[in-house]
């Protein structure tokens, strides 16, 4: 299936581990997702202390997330990154596990440092914006399918 979501890069701008926009196909739903936290099953937060280890938990749970709707990280069109740090260093090790989860999908994204999150020891949120296919829409022409 060819992924909604078209990334945009510009020889304009300077050269980033990300695309600078993302374009979306016409007929197709946008899911906006609640920000992925590092939470365990059992609302306890994850890997306390770790900036890496709480990125991970949220990649699992935004993958999870995704799945709820029908989509993958393939079908993600913007990332906002929120870290609980002063610390470029402690930023830069949760992108590196974000890129690193999207891989060649380098969407657009933005990296915040911020001075707290909703949970107790909490040091990592990710909040993104995917697309996916809508049955309701006839591909060929953008149309409803119904009337």
């Amino acid at each position: 299936m060819v992924s909604p979501v078209r990334l945009v890069r510009s020889a304009e701008l300077s050269d980033a581990p990300y695309a600078y926009a993302a374009v979306v196909a016409s007929g197709v739903r946008l899911v906006f997702l609640a920000g992925a936290c590092p939470l365990e099953h059992d609302g306890t937060t994850a890997a306390v202390g770790s900036y890496v280890g709480q990125a991970e938990k949220c990649i699992e749970n935004l993958i999870a997330a995704l799945r709820a709707v029908g989509a993958t990280l393939q079908d993600v069109v913007s990332t906002r990154v929120l870290v609980v740090s002063a610390e470029r260093s402690d930023l830069g090790l949760v992108w590196g596990v974000v890129h690193d989860a999207f891989g060649d999908h380098d969407v657009p994204s933005t990296l915040l440092g911020v001075t707290v999150l909703g949970y107790a020891d909490q040091l990592v949120e990710i909040e993104a914006v995917a697309a996916i296919a809508d049955p309701s829409v006839d591909a060929n022409d953008g149309s409803s399918a119904t009337p």
